[in-house]
């Protein structure tokens, strides 16, 4: 009966599998929306404050715990049909909110105040709680709204799946009984089904083709897509409960409208997903480069922007105050890579110094009739490929980000630097993870170059482990050694304690320290620039870079005069990093 007192049929069957279905479907979506917010917002404070495994933990953390207090307090909420509606429309401003407001947090470098890392720390945390909240709001609602539990989604399918062997095996554990339906039981399992959906996709399709800003925004549009089904389905389905849901339609009128309004902003700005992407991380990364100087002292403009399933490359142009020439230069994710104004002095350290030491006098490579053999772990540019074909040696190149390499074919800003070097025919690039490509060769190598980014996070630190540098040692010839840039003691020293003590454990006992040199400022005087390490457990080649094939070197030979093998030093009470037991000291926080 309704409040007039006029009779209301039941609900047909048809209406009543079609009622399931929808509700069953909006809660897979919701929850496949919950959880990627949640993934999204943990890679971002990744990328802002560092320690991958510290971030997901603590976000995890955080929304099951925000969800738990959601839950508790939707024994409160009456009129599931509007708090549902409601929910869906605030979780689909929320969530990507949630990342604008994380971005903005750390968009304004030059700001300062008391406490204000910790402070910035905490408030990025607000957006975890608020989606965790709301969708804790989501299971009981959907719990209400799911009618005739005794025709649940289960139910139907207990033909599939040998129900009395299941009884069996749970017997043996649990008390047991004929399976009943239960909607809590349905929506919750569906719930469960839609997060793995949302981890899975997420991982393996939004973020490697999307990038951050792009999937907050599909997923900010399929939540105002599941508020718009549920309302066009509510106002023209029947109830079994009695009554007309299109009666209370019009109280709803605001959320649906606010709702419409989100999913076509989201809808257009998907559609245009490449330049979204390029805009936001571009003046995102413009503020970044321009925080580096002093106020007013360097004028950034991006001038290019791509993704890759493994990093985000940023090309562009910087004017410094008093330096009349402008450097065109490259960053991986937010650490700077090459500039034009020392892309040469950086490849002459890597290449040219260590090469020198197994040049003859006519410049060619000493060893008589053996091949000289290179492994360059990195070097996606191609520009050290490049230095290497003047040497006429063999060069394996392994590199894990096959998209990168393609891009730097034919990217302006590399290939006036490698010279087409990719079609050098002593060249074998695999593309791949070097780690466990040193596992599984049996290759030795005369000379091994790393030119690979820094550790900044805990994806990189295999790259950074014990394990790592001790196949890097068991894969050099007898003369062989090892040649890397490193970060300086003076700003990094937490960093290079961890990396010392980790090359010590892998194996290595003695290095040769070098720079090279820079005039960075324009005033005509040059400056320490990038320093490099020799590493070896044995042989001890002395470079004479007055035998490299290098202009630069040839103008600052003088500084090259003396070569000093050294013991590896040990830092004490600093444990190696590895990786089954990583110490994230080895990390440089962005």
């Amino acid at each position: 009966m309704t409040d007039g007192g006029s009779e209301v049929a039941p609900a047909s069957p048809a209406a009543v599998v079609t009622d399931r279905r929808v509700m069953l479907g909006l809660t897979f979506v919701v929850a496949f929306c919950s959880i990627a917010y949640e993934l999204v917002y943990s890679e971002l404070l990744t990328v802002f404050y560092g320690g991958t495994v510290l971030r997901y933990s603590i976000t995890i953390g955080l929304y099951l715990f925000s969800m738990g207090v959601g839950a508790f307090l939707s024994a409160h909420l009456d009129d599931p049909e509007g708090n549902f509606l409601r929910t869906e429309v605030y979780l689909a401003f929320a969530g990507p909110a949630g990342a604008a407001f994380v971005i903005a947090l750390n968009s304004f470098p030059d700001v300062v105040f008391p406490m204000k890392g910790a402070i910035t720390l905490a408030l990025a945390h607000g957006p975890i709680l608020l989606v965790g909240l709301l969708s804790g709001f989501e299971i009981p609602l959907l719990n209400e709204l799911v009618e005739h539990r005794e025709e649940t989604l289960f139910a139907t399918l207990g033909g599939v799946y040998p129900r009395r062997v299941v009884r069996g095996v749970l017997g043996a554990f649990f008390s047991v009984s004929e399976a009943e339906g239960r909607s809590f039981s349905e929506v919750l399992g569906v719930d469960y089904l839609g997060s793995l959906a949302g981890t899975v996709v997420y991982a393996l399709v939004l973020y490697p083709r999307y990038g951050l800003v792009v999937t907050v925004l599909v997923l900010g549009l399929l939540n105002g897509l599941a508020a718009l089904a549920f309302a066009v389905w509510s106002a023209r389905a029947p109830t079994a409960r009695g009554g007309d849901r299109s009666l209370s339609l019009a109280r709803w009128r605001g959320v649906v409208l606010a709702g419409l309004l989100l999913t076509g902003t989201y809808g257009g700005l998907v559609a245009n997903a490449g330049a979204v992407d390029r805009a936001v991380t571009g003046a995102y990364m413009g503020d970044r480069i321009e925080s580096e100087y002093q106020p007013g002292k360097a004028d950034v403009t991006v001038t290019g922007f791509e993704r890759t399933a493994y990093q985000r490359v940023t090309t562009y142009q910087r004017d410094v105050a008093g330096n009349a020439d402008t450097d065109t230069c490259l960053r991986l994710d937010q650490a700077i890579q090459l500039c034009d104004s020392w892309v040469d002095s950086y490849h002459s350290g890597l290449v040219d110094v260590p090469t020198s030491a197994y040049l003859n006098e006519s410049g060619a490579v000493s060893g008589g009739n053996e091949s000289f053999d290179v492994l360059l772990v990195g070097g996606g540019d191609y520009i050290a490929v490049d230095r290497l074909r003047d040497y006429d040696v063999s060069v394996d190149q392994v590199d894990i980000d096959g998209e990168f390499l393609d891009y730097s074919k034919n990217e302006s800003a590399f290939a006036r630097y490698h010279d087409d070097a990719h079609e050098y025919d002593r060249l074998n690039t695999t593309v791949g993870d070097a780690y466990r490509y040193l596992r599984h060769t049996d290759e030795r190598y005369d000379l091994i170059l790393l030119d690979v980014p820094g550790a900044r996070s805990d994806d990189s630190l295999a790259l950074y482990s014990t394990e790592f540098y001790t196949l890097l040692r068991q894969r050099l010839s007898d003369r062989g050694v090892v040649a890397t840039w490193v970060y300086s003691r003076y700003y990094y020293s937490q960093h290079r304690a961890v990396h010392v003590n980790t090359l010590r454990e892998a194996g290595f006992d003695r290095y040769l320290p070098y720079s090279v040199y820079n005039d960075p400022d324009g005033d005509g005087e040059l400056e320490r620039g990038e320093r490099f390490w020799l590493l070896s457990d044995g042989p001890q080649p002395v470079p004479n870079v007055t035998r490299a094939r290098s202009d630069y070197l040839d103008a600052v030979a003088e500084r090259y005069e003396r070569w000093e093998w050294r013991a590896l030093p040990s830092y004490r009470n600093v444990e190696p990093n590895s990786v089954f037991d990583p110490n994230y000291g080895v990390i440089v926080d962005p």
